[in-house]
């Protein structure tokens, strides 16, 4: 096959990427003009009814409103740092009336919630509404455009370092290297150490390989560190805010001086202490400034008709302000060691002119490689750390996906120059039989466990692995003891009866586009097994040691299901602060000592949907640190070779052979 030319593969790129452009837009106009309100709060892409709390001015002296949500607080919503929002009034019978300003997300904390605004008007426009006031996503223009700023950018680079660059990881040309002596760290493993020369080595480009479990996020901070005894200052980025939360937060451990671009998603006091904004109004000229810009505000309110030192005095006053903007600008980017942002922030106008040595972008398989692009023109060099056997990035556009956009720039760097990819191989997370079969699958048999966790659990002679096949008609669990909760028999019974019920019995539920599936049965199966679980364990050692939980499911109607079955049943009460439940991608990054993974799908043509994407489950398999329990029907997902290769494997180990 001809070798297309780096401009012919970006052309390609930006048309799939207008492509995902015009379907989510498509299906944002849908979301607004077509979906009831409720289906949209249960979506978590809206807040209603709402209340309005108090305006004030940011340190970016913008406009900003504080809003609270009122009802649905247990709904998990998608509002995060950056997002653009349009508030709207409900008339009542589910017609909504749009305001004409378009907000964006400052701050999320809970159900409390800071938006921007363009001036002061929106503020007035909230406040004298006599109808119920909601908020919802609004379609994110911002960065569309700065993506495609960026391939275009790429494209027309010349004689440049960002030419070389794309020249350089659409060709199979070497990368230029260093040639000096290996580092020595004796506190990591022997693949960790190599990926920390490999990127001190690296001209170009270096790939930190890390396979669930290895410790990617520790060789990275110290790749950062090393690099950093070499320059004065680097960018580091990721795809989401909570990426950048929990690199930034580790960089921080390590006594380095972070520079939050962004407020943080992983709220808490040291998250916010190295924001930008907290920063910014922590400097001891900031008091000065906010005089400055409230006598600026004064003067525009009491302006007099054909006053003539009115220009004279704003002039001064803009002056004076811009003047010591500059100073703490200067002041905090100055001492800072690491800008830390999201790609799309990046772009920021605050990094206008910025240069750096070295570019790290963290979960770098996670991300278009449009969004790549758009630090690269402020790096000479940059080094990717990610999985792509893990989550890929989100395409809405099924076109897109098949002709290419899901290949993110990791895997292209990767294919054309293996020799720049250091694979982490020594896992520190599970049990070796949770990992083997993700080992053997996705990292040709290269990933070992380490010698401490080898053989960790909760429970001796306990199988680290088991799948409940709920094609078997006789599923029961009853829950004894004196831990045994008071609905244990009601729970029981109603799941002994969707087994009578040929209607519900474990048969999966279509409940719409935006929530996939939900099975009921398997549900109620998936906390019966887990309550038989914790009686096993005994109710005082799992809340004296914290044995936390996971559970998984790929669909978000099973995910909320599961949510309202956990408050619904008495028995949790003593542990709901130690159980999660959340969606694969909710996962990504964390971990559990148990995890239950509930798959949903169950039905006599063997259609598995979205599941077919393993690295989805590779995800999901790979959270649990001690023990993993999958729920699903054995008849309807072996029907795919991976699934049916799981479960030939598990019954091994089950059955001891």
């Amino acid at each position: 096959m001809e070798q297309i030319s780096p401009i012919q593969a970006l052309l390609q790129q930006r048309t799939l990427l207008q492509l995902e452009y015009y379907t989510e837009k498509e299906a944002f106009r849908k979301l607004t003009e077509q979906m009831g309100m409720q289906r949209k709060v249960k979506r978590g892409d809206a807040w209603f009814p709402l209340q309005v709390g108090k305006s004030f001015y940011n340190s970016l002296n913008q406009t900003a409103i504080e809003v609270f949500r009122t009802s649905d607080q247990d709904i998990e919503h998608n509002f995060e740092f950056g997002r653009p929002v349009m508030f709207f009034r409900s008339e009542g019978s589910e017609e909504l009336k749009y305001f004409s300003f378009t907000g964006t997300v400052s701050y999320v904390d809970g159900d409390r919630m800071v938006v921007t605004v363009p001036d002061s008007a929106p503020l007035l426009e909230l406040q004298q509404s006599t109808d119920p006031i909601g908020v919802q996503l609004s379609f994110d223009e911002t960065s569309y455009k700065l993506m495609f700023e960026a391939l275009d950018r790429v494209m027309k680079a010349k004689n440049n370092r960002l030419a070389y660059l794309r020249d350089l990881f659409y060709s199979h040309q070497k990368a230029g290297r260093f040639s000096f002596e290996p580092m020595k760290f004796p506190w990591l493993n022997p693949t960790q150490e190599r990926a920390v020369n490999e990127v001190l080595w690296a001209k170009d480009v270096a790939i930190v390989h890390g396979p669930p479990g290895t410790g990617k996020t520790t060789t990275l901070v110290e790749a950062i560190n090393e690099t950093l005894m070499r320059e004065s200052q680097v960018l580091v980025c990721a795809q989401s805010n909570m990426a950048v939360d929990w690199i930034s937060e580790k960089l921080v451990d390590r006594g380095i001086n972070v520079l939050r671009i962004g407020n943080p998603t992983r709220v808490n006091d040291k998250m916010l202490g190295f924001t930008y904004e907290r920063r910014f109004e922590s400097h001891p000229d900031y008091p000065q400034l906010w005089a400055i810009r409230k006598a600026i505000r004064e003067l525009r309110k009491n302006r007099k008709k054909g006053s003539e030192n009115y220009h004279q005095k704003m002039d001064r006053l803009k002056s004076r302000a811009a003047e010591i903007e500059l100073r703490i600008n200067a002041e905090l980017f100055g001492e800072a060691r690491v800008i830390a942002c999201t790609l799309v922030g990046s772009a920021h106008h605050l990094l206008e002119g910025m240069k750096f040595g070295t570019l790290f972008i963290d979960e770098a398989a996670q991300a278009l490689e449009a969004a790549c692009w758009i630090p690269m023109k402020r790096a000479s060099r940059v080094i990717l750390a990610g999985d792509h056997c893990q989550l890929p990035p989100t395409v809405k556009s099924i076109a897109a996906l098949r002709a290419g956009l899901g290949k993110t720039l990791m895997e292209r760097i990767a294919e054309n120059k293996p020799e720049v990819v250091t694979l982490l191989k020594i896992q520190y997370r599970m049990n070796d039989e949770i990992m083997r079969f993700s080992s053997d699958w996705f990292y040709g048999g290269k990933v070992e466990s380490a010698p401490q966790i080898k053989y960790r659990s909760v429970l001796d002679y306990d199988h680290p692995i088991t799948w409940i096949d709920t094609s078997n008609e006789e599923n029961q669990i009853t829950i004894e003891g004196e831990d045994a909760p008071e609905d244990s028999a009601s729970t029981s019974s109603s799941v002994s009866a969707a087994n009578q019920n040929s209607d519900l019995n474990f048969k999966e539920q279509f409940v719409g586009e935006s929530f996939g599936r939900i099975n009921k049965a398997e549900a109620e199966l998936t906390l019966l097994t887990l309550a038989e679980y914790f009686t096993k364990i005994g109710k005082q050692r799992v809340l004296e040691e914290r044995i936390d939980v996971g559970i998984i499911s790929p669909y978000r109607a099973q995910v909320q299901y599961l949510k309202k079955l956990i408050k619904k049943y008495e028995f949790f009460k003593p542990y709901r602060r130690l159980i999660s439940v959340n969606t694969v991608d909710g996962f990504q990054g964390q971990e559990r000592d148990v995890i239950l993974i509930s798959l949903v799908r169950s039905n006599d043509e063997g259609q598995i949907g979205f599941l077919k994407d393993l690295r989805r489950m590779n995800v999901a398999m790979t959270r649990a640190r001690m023990k993993l329990i999958i729920l699903g029907n054995k008849d309807t997902m072996t029907k795919h070779p991976f699934y049916k290769k799981l479960w030939e494997y598990v019954e091994a180990i089950n059955n001891n052979e």
